[in-house]
């Protein structure tokens, strides 16, 4: 909102500027009292009325009940990071991203896109606002903030708290208000580059900055141009293979280059039994039946004998198989652009007109080993080789071959357009003895995606290409018979025997042809647009002995729509690439807001301040109908250096586009099948084992879950061999959640410079919107014994193969079911010291999460924290300390990850190895149902220890008003533990952690 032209102004930029930083993370508590109110005294006397991220009230008091965390762009300018969302992401509060440029499997509108995740609770529960407003989102609710130019961002707001009463839907962990550049006079070009000591990974980045501020007046104008280089995973260690370098030969792929096939009663090789997997010996002819072999499939595994410990491990083999991480993308590539304008015209003094436009696109790219083609995943549309394929080295037809495509990476370009507009008219007058302040605002948001796939394979073109075939009288083997030829033009012979490297007759190793007839560009295409009309005021309507009373109140309409469509052969499903169907839909919602702050004791004994804040918000939506959630906070002050402070939010997240229209699409799930009696519950748990029996008879007792290639998994969490479907759900109703904060700011007056603040937090989501899970749909059927959940219902459903027992169909969607709770503790201190050898500043800000609970459906169980289990950082603490001096500058700052647990698969009873990779067994309750008492199930985790990243820079600003920053991230080349649970990303890695040591320099000339 408008802010009049007079002195009042200063105070705010003079609190901002030395009051609050990154990692103090106390609000603004420091300019009310304690020592950083010193210098506010000397302020002008009258001060501006602001609006503070959690609250729609104009006032002069800028610390509100609710935990802020502000991250002033001094502090921005400090740091080795250069984008917004790197930024965001070193916030202590923040959990891993739903995806980041480590999960370069990923597939959707959603990838290249940066997003922030409060909590660890989903971005889609974190509300982004730019300026106040929302940014656009995808259908399914995510805010992409990688189009924000860093240059022109003047703070960041990191409200710690739900706000669904002040600012609607998906405010459930907090908010993030991004606040540009404004009102100022001058330029600014800057430059940055900066990589990885390995020599990968460089990062540049130009940007310029222009302010300009007449009587009437202002306008200021930024942009950006960024280019992020791919870290290949070949080229760190612990993500060159498929289970880190601790076990470099184990989890191969035994879909292999090379290619092969399953014998079976009609297609028999010589002294090789029927079921057996078959590859072409090294220099065989593939039309020769006795030139293959047995296909090494050993890809690692560990034997469980009677009772619950495992009693042998056996490592892998490489041999036959190949190595997707040697193709596949541990930090994807990335380049940007980006412009954003901010204008203002003042009528006069209480009166403007105020208008922000921010254009971004983003091109982006993510690469993954070629497609590892397995017939039998696809039948019946590739039914299999054809007996009269010339390259078929048996009489009848092959139903169940394979041939990973490794001279084809599949390869995903991404980009994306983003326009918004913001418009307001804003202004103030006096009532009486009053101001009331006013806006009527209109937003519009438009983001256009388009996705460009290679390397899949059309499923069509491949069954041509294994059908029959002859060679023909000029010596080349041709499509179709000699009777019935078919042309050069419309289909190329395909033998997928002929491996990799080998260069021959239907060999795809040096054969553009066959290349481009098996595979063909894919284009997705998605846009979602926001619309946005709003108006807002604010005033005090009347006086209490303590002070007056505040009232906002605004109304808002604002429609979601959006479209998402995959390829045409994705939807009509004639390609390897995952079936999915296209996404449409939109909403509308009307809604109206008011809030009012009580002032019930002022400078009173033991009560300097004492203000109750309420908050009410309706909410109509036309999909699922009306809701209304309301706020108190509390703000104590008993002196004038100490702050007490508690807020109870009520919250609620509406379903997205994606959620309620979502076309479906087929995914190929990790999960861990309850009935393996290796890595499941069935190999400890006698229910599970019997609940198992009674589905699948006495192969239960041996059943081992199989993974791609229809061999055992050699690990929990084990990929499917074949599709399983995810849909959407329209019958979906928003999650509701209850939040609530207690804390305390603290400055004492014998310590000068010193600043605390301490915030307990809990938050409960209920009827959670849940994407339902194998994992989680077969655990409850085996393991909790919840039949409802064997059957079809609700949109879930799924079936086992007759001989093999594995899952080979499954079918699940988006529920209301179970709920999330998390609690935990916020500690941030400063403390800044002046001396005559330069000024100090020691700043920490740091998260504890105690609990995190996460049940997935409504029948009674008994919930099992999952805090420090995959990406879930029960810790998490920034240190920083900065010297500066006169024209001279040095910061030291460390990034502390505490340890994790994951479920382990390597662990031999009564040995001792770290290689082993068990360090905690423990017999623990994993749910409780009527009658049935409490089931209980041994569980295997390994601890991983903690991590420590630490960042050192040194600053010059030169006398010709530039400034140079010379930096490195990660100085001491530290890396995080191997993690086979792969938290936000594709390899044995945590997605967050740094890949090597990344030196920067970083030039800024102003004008």
């Amino acid at each position: 909102m408008f802010m009049q032209t007079n002195p009042l102004r200063d105070a705010i930029v003079v609190a901002l500027a030395s009051g609050v930083s990154v990692f103090s993370c106390v609000g603004y508590a420091a300019e009310q009292g304690g020592n950083s109110g010193v210098e506010a005294e000397k302020a002008p006397v009258t001060v501006n009325r602001v609006e503070v991220t959690g609250t729609r009230l104009r006032q002069v008091d800028m610390e509100t009940a609710q935990p802020v965390t502000v991250i002033d762009r001094q502090s921005i300018e400090k740091q080795g990071f250069q984008s917004v969302s790197d930024i965001l992401q070193a916030v202590s509060a923040t959990g891993a991203p739903p995806a980041s440029r480590a999960s370069p499997l990923l597939s959707g509108e959603a990838v290249g896109g940066s997003y922030v995740s409060l909590r660890n609770l989903g971005a889609a529960r974190t509300l982004v606002l730019l300026n106040g407003r929302r940014l656009g989102v995808t259908t399914g609710g995510l805010a992409d903030i990688s189009s924000i130019p860093a240059a022109m961002v003047e703070r960041i707001e990191v409200l710690k708290d739900g706000a669904s009463s002040i600012y609607g839907s998906d405010a459930i962990s907090g908010v993030i208000n991004i606040i540009t550049r404004a009102d100022f006079n001058g330029a600014s070009i800057g430059g940055y580059i900066g990589q990885y000591s390995q020599g990968d990974g460089g990062i540049t980045n130009a940007n310029f900055s222009y302010g300009h501020t007449g009587e009437r007046f202002s306008i200021a104008v930024g942009g950006e141009i960024r280019d992020e280089d791919r870290v290949a995973a070949s080229d760190r260690e612990f993500s060159a293979y498929p289970r880190s370098n601790l076990h470099p030969t184990d989890g191969w792929s035994t879909v292999s280059a090379g290619g092969g096939f399953v014998t079976s009663a009609t297609n028999r090789i010589p002294g090789i039994p029927n079921g057996t997997r078959v590859v072409l010996r090294d220099g065989g002819n593939p039309r020769t039946p006795a030139d293959y072999i047995r296909q090494d499939v050993n890809t690692g595994s560990c034997a469980v004998s009677a009772g619950a410990s495992i009693n042998g491990c056996v490592p892998g083999s490489s041999r036959h198989k190949s190595n997707p991480n040697a193709q596949t993308d541990l930090r994807t590539p990335l380049k940007s652009k980006s412009l954003f304008v901010d204008g203002r015209y003042r009528f006069s003094d209480s009166l403007s007109w105020r208008t922000n436009l921010l254009y971004g696109e983003r091109d982006n790219a993510r690469s993954t080993a070629g497609m590892p083609m397995q017939a039998a995943s696809f039948a019946p549309t590739v039914p299999g080789m054809s007996a009269q394929s010339y390259f078929n080295p048996t009489s009848a037809p092959i139903r169940s071959w394979w041939r990973r495509t490794w001279e084809m990476p599949r390869i995903t370009e991404g980009n994306l357009k983003t326009l918004r507009v913001s418009s307001a008219l804003e202004g103030s007058f006096q009532w009486r003895d009053r101001y009331v302040d006013w806006d009527v605002g209109v937003l519009y948001n438009d983001n256009k995606s388009r996705h460009v796939g290679y390397g899949n394979l059309n499923t069509p073109n491949t069954q041509m290409a294994v059908g029959p075939s002859f060679l023909n009288a000029q010596g080349r083997v041709q499509c179709g018979t000699a009777a019935a030829p078919i042309p050069f033009s419309d289909c190329v012979p395909f033998n997928p025997f002929l491996g990799y490297g080998v260069i021959g007759e239907g060999g795809l190793t040096g054969n553009p042809e066959l290349q481009a007839f098996l595979s063909q560009p894919e284009t997705a295409r998605g846009e979602t647009k926001t619309k946005v009309v709003s108006a807002n005021v604010s005033t005090t309507v009347f006086d209490l002995p303590a002070g007056p009373v505040g009232l906002a109140a605004g109304i808002e309409r604002r429609v979601e729509s959006g479209t998402f469509t995959p390829s045409a052969a994705a939807i009509a499903g004639t390609t390897t690439a995952l079936a999915a169907g296209p996404t449409g839909g939109r909403y509308s919602v009307n809604e109206f807001y008011a809030e009012t702050e009580i002032p019930i004791l002022a400078d009173k004994p033991f009560a300097k301040e004492l203000t109750l804040n309420i908050a009410t918000r309706f909410s109509d939506y036309d999909t699922f109908g009306q809701t209304t959630n309301n706020k108190f906070g509390l703000k104590w002050r008993p002196v004038a250096s100490l702050l007490l402070r508690a807020t109870v939010n009520d919250g609620f997240r509406a379903p997205t586009i994606a959620d309620l229209y979502g076309g479906g699409s087929d995914t190929f799930s990790a999960f861990t099948d309850p009935c393996d009696t290796s890595f499941g519950s069935s190999s400890s748990n006698p229910t599970t084992r019997a609940n198992c029996v009674r589905d699948m008879g006495a192969k239960a007792n041996t059943f081992r879950q199989l993974a791609q290639g229809l061999v055992p998994a050699g690990a929990p969490n084990a990929q499917t061999p074949v599709a399983f479907r995810s849909e959407s759900n329209p019958g979906l109703t928003p999650e509701v959640s209850k939040s609530q904060t207690i804390g305390a700011v603290w400055s004492p007056d014998f310590i000068d410079g010193l600043n605390i603040a301490v915030d307990w937090w809990k938050m409960r989501i209920s009827q959670t919107i849940v994407a339902d899970s194998p994992t989680n749909m077969l655990a409850d059927c085996y393991v909790l014994g919840i039949q409802s959940r064997c059957e079809a219902s609700a949109g879930s459903s799924f079936t086992r193969d007759p001989a093999l027992g594995y899952v080979n169909s499954l079918k699940f969607s988006s529920i209301n079911a179970g709920f999330r709770k998390v609690e935990g503790f916020d500690v941030d201190v400063t403390y800044r010291k002046k001396t005559g050898y330069g000024d100090f500043v020691v700043t920490s800000n740091s998260t504890y999460t105690s609990r995190d609970y996460f049940v997935s459906t409504d029948n009674p169980r008994i919930p099992i924290s999952d805090v420090g289990v995959t990406s879930t950082f029960r810790v998490r603490s920034n240190l920083n300390i900065g010297w500066d001096w006169g024209h001279f500058g040095i910061s030291w700052s460390a990034r502390y990850y505490s340890s994790m647990k994951e479920g382990c698969t390597y662990f031999i009873a009564g040995v001792s190895d770290p290689h082993l990779e068990c360090s905690e067994i423990r017999l623990a309750p994993t749910g409780s149902l009527p009658g049935q008492g409490t089931v209980t199930q041994i569980q295997r985790r390994n601890r991983h220890g903690s991590t420590t990243f630490n960042d050192v820079q040194f600053r010059w600003n030169t006398p010709w008003d530039a400034s140079v920053a010379l930096g490195v991230n990660n100085v001491f080349k530290r890396y995080g533990p191997v993690m086979y649970t792969q938290p936000s990303s594709n390899v044995s890695y945590y997605g967050g952690f740094d890949v090597g040591r990344f030196v920067y320099l970083k030039y800024t000339q102003r004008f």
